[in-house]
């Protein structure tokens, strides 16, 4: 077997520890095959970091693992802290804790940055309140007023994220936290990111700037061609110059 492939199979030895356990996932875009048997452990309290070149499968590991409408989930297994996801559709999942920020963030038009967040409110469970969001996040409490997508793309993206935490969240899970964003904006959002973590709250992420990914997490998962290439230390990847040029091409 070789290395990578020990890697990949190794999520299976700790399945009963993970905190995010996926056994041999596949799910389908209509008749496209996108997720083909994916098998990866996430542990508790940490950061993974979900890794690939374009089209590797990593937004449609990040929607079957949170249930949304699609992709379809036709094989496989998805536990959360012993809880079946793969039994659950967005709504129970949600209600379970999976709370996904999408790449397009999702801001709701023609409403203020605080009616955002009290439509977040709504979903049974209980996150943070308003006045915890405005103190994490100061910069929205200055623009509560404010139609929420004239904000800057940092400060809708901290916006989404400020959704998520205002409903019960165990497991966040952030498609292209970075996408746009100055380098400057994208630090900041590195330091929200950290402190979600400091509270306990597991977080996966997928990215395209994988170095910034990877010096921000503590494991990596690297997927090619919906497969797992690599499951380990996301130092490991780092210095590992040769499987970040096969896989992500860094």
């Amino acid at each position: 077997m070789s290395a990578t492939a020990e890697n990949a199979a190794a999520a299976g030895a700790g399945q009963n520890q993970a905190f995010l356990s996926c056994r041999d996932m596949h799910a389908y875009y209509g008749e496209s095959y996108i997720v083909q048997g994916m098998s990866f452990d996430v542990p508790e309290g940490g950061i993974m970091a979900l890794l690939g070149r374009n089209g590797a499968g990593k937004t449609t590991t990040l929607r079957t693992i949170a249930r949304a409408h699609e992709p379809t989930l036709k094989q496989g297994e998805i536990w959360l802290a012993g809880q079946p996801l793969h039994k659950m559709n967005a709504n129970k999942a949600a209600r379970a804790g999976v709370q996904l920020v999408p790449e397009d963030r999702r801001i709701i038009p023609g409403i203020t940055v605080e009616e955002n967040l009290i439509v977040a409110q709504v979903a049974p469970g209980t996150g943070w309140s308003i006045e915890e969001v405005y103190e994490h996040f100061p910069r929205l409490a200055e623009r509560r007023r404010q139609d929420a997508v004239t904000l800057s793309g940092g400060e809708q993206q901290m916006l989404a994220v400020a959704r998520a935490m205002a409903r019960e969240v165990k497991l966040l899970l952030l498609d292209e936290p970075y996408e746009g964003l100055a380098p400057q904006i994208v630090q900041e959002i590195e330091r929200i990111v950290e402190h979600v973590k400091s509270l306990g709250i597991t977080t996966v992420m997928v990215e395209q700037n994988a170095i910034a990914a990877l010096r921000l997490a503590d494991t990596a998962v690297i997927v090619d061609m919906g497969e797992v290439a690599y499951q380990g230390d996301a130092q490991e990847v780092l210095d590992n110059k040769e499987l970040r040029e096969e896989y992500l091409a860094v």
